[in-house]
């Protein structure tokens, strides 16, 4: 939302428009909620866990033949429903987002030792850069499925009970060459080796001499906790992430830093926003995908056709014999995910008068892609039209950006996947700033408008 001086528009702080004290309570209850999911929700499947949770207390049943219907794919995305007052083919209004974040996985054979210390082998996943992953501790987060099919979750690092890990860095006395190197050079990525242990397995009598003797202590202690052999990692996701709970951040604690903020906001707030809008006119869909941070492929990507399987079943349980074709053209979508906020040290990568801003609203991504805009969706005029009114009349304030001077940059969303079904979509959602580190940034002010923005949204 705008405010005017004569025909001038300026963004409207997201801190002004929410500046009563009741706005402030529900914006402080909201950013508690989110502080709390961003600690517990540290991969997809942990997201997932925590959507079926609250879906099922709303009374969301498993199939889609109801009004409250949902669908998870393999534990890592969900396809959520509810029926509106109008025929599915008359449209629907869609909300999606992505559920996995960059991190390091462990590799299929990962343990080693070298120099009395086992380590763990990873390969990184999505766009990161490497040096912000050295020296900070880290977490342990997966699921080992044995031959017998016993699924084992693993989690350690999380309770302050716990021990951590960490990558190592090289000290500033040695490190003259890596000083000069440049970044991409200096940083190597087989090199991310995970920490693990340095005490010895015991010796019994009569053992033989045990080779690698750290590496086996750690999988002693693997086996006494989860039951699980070298052998095990085969059919394992084993993930290393940034240890401990988000946090606010800044004296007036207005900021929320934490691991995983792009894109679990806009989770956070399209499940939200669902649960709170329980009367629409328009059919509701929420939408959770995989695998968007490496090109959205695979069978729990949005290049998937399960959006596709799940709609089909739907209409035939809502509405036998609408064309699957008219209920997708007739949909309107947003692609939720979160924007590049200008950062202050570094504004010479971003052009001011189009650059998201921390404390404005969500703000909507005409298009993303690179040089040119491609690979980018690039929404219609009308459509944007109409979010703009609704917005405004709804007092939501919100902003437009994009991301970065043009060819410095870009990135990709899900967006362009839902376009390929004639519908019409937008990005939207929160200003992040150190995207895609082990500690993003995110004003309160926006996550709680966010939640109101995709709630105007969903019940229109």
């Amino acid at each position: 939302m705008s405010k005017k001086t004569n025909l001038e528009y300026e963004p409207r702080s997201a801190w002004e428009a929410y500046a009563s004290a009741k706005d402030r309570k529900a914006m402080d209850k909201a950013a508690a909620a989110y502080v709390q999911f961003l600690s517990g929700c540290k991969t997809e499947r942990l997201v997932m866990d925590y959507v079926r949770g609250r879906v099922e207390k709303a009374g969301f049943k498993d199939g889609l033949k109801g009004p409250l219907a949902y669908r998870f794919n393999r534990n890592k995305t969900c396809f959520l429903a509810r029926k509106g007052r109008r025929p599915l083919s008359e449209g629907f209004r869609l909300v999606g987002a992505h559920a996995d974040c960059p991190r390091l996985d462990l590799k299929q054979r990962p343990l080693y030792e070298d120099t009395d210390i086992c380590l763990a082998k990873t390969h990184y996943y999505g766009g990161i850069r490497k040096y912000q992953w050295l020296t900070i501790p880290l977490a342990l987060h997966g699921t080992v499925v044995k031959k017998s099919g016993e699924e084992v979750t693993v989690c350690i690092g999380e309770d302050p009970a716990d021990p951590v890990f960490t990558i190592t860095d090289l000290l500033p006395h040695l490190a003259y060459k890596e000083v000069v190197k440049k970044v991409e050079e200096a940083f190597e990525a087989e090199k991310l080796n995970v920490v693990l242990g340095q005490s010895p397995a015991d010796k019994g009598k009569g053992d033989d001499e045990v080779k690698e003797p750290v590496k086996r202590r750690v999988l002693e202690i693997l086996n006494k906790r989860y039951g699980i052999d070298e052998s095990d990692f085969f059919s394992a996701e084993m993930q290393a992430v940034p240890a401990g709970p988000a946090r606010y951040v800044g004296l007036d604690e207005s900021l929320i830093g934490g691991y995983g903020q792009d894109d679990r906001s806009s989770v956070f707030c399209a499940l939200e926003a669902l649960l709170a809008e329980d009367d629409p006119e328009y059919s509701q869909i929420v939408l959770f995908w995989d695998k968007e941070e490496i090109g959205s492929d695979g069978a729990t990507g949005a290049k998937s056709y399960f959006f596709e399987y799940c709609m089909e079943e739907l209409a035939e349980a809502w509405e036998p014999g609408a064309r699957l074709s008219t209920i997708f053209m007739n949909g309107s979508a947003l692609s939720a995910d979160v924007s590049a906020a200008m950062d202050p040290d570094f504004k010479d990568v971003y052009e001011p008068l189009n650059a998201a801003r921390l404390g404005y609203g969500p703000c909507f991504n005409k298009f993303t892609g690179h040089r040119g805009k491609v690979g980018a969706n690039d929404a219609h005029p009308d459509f944007i039209g109409w979010l703009r009114r609704i917005f405004d009349d709804a007092g939501v304030p919100w902003h437009m950006s994009e991301l970065g001077k043009v060819d410095v940059g870009g990135g990709g969303t899900v967006a362009k996947f839902l376009a390929v079904y004639g519908m019409d979509v937008i990005d939207v959602g929160v200003p992040v700033l150190s995207m895609h580190s082990p500690f993003e940034l995110a004003s309160k002010a926006d996550i709680y408008a966010c939640i109101l923005a995709f709630r105007e949204f969903l019940k229109r």
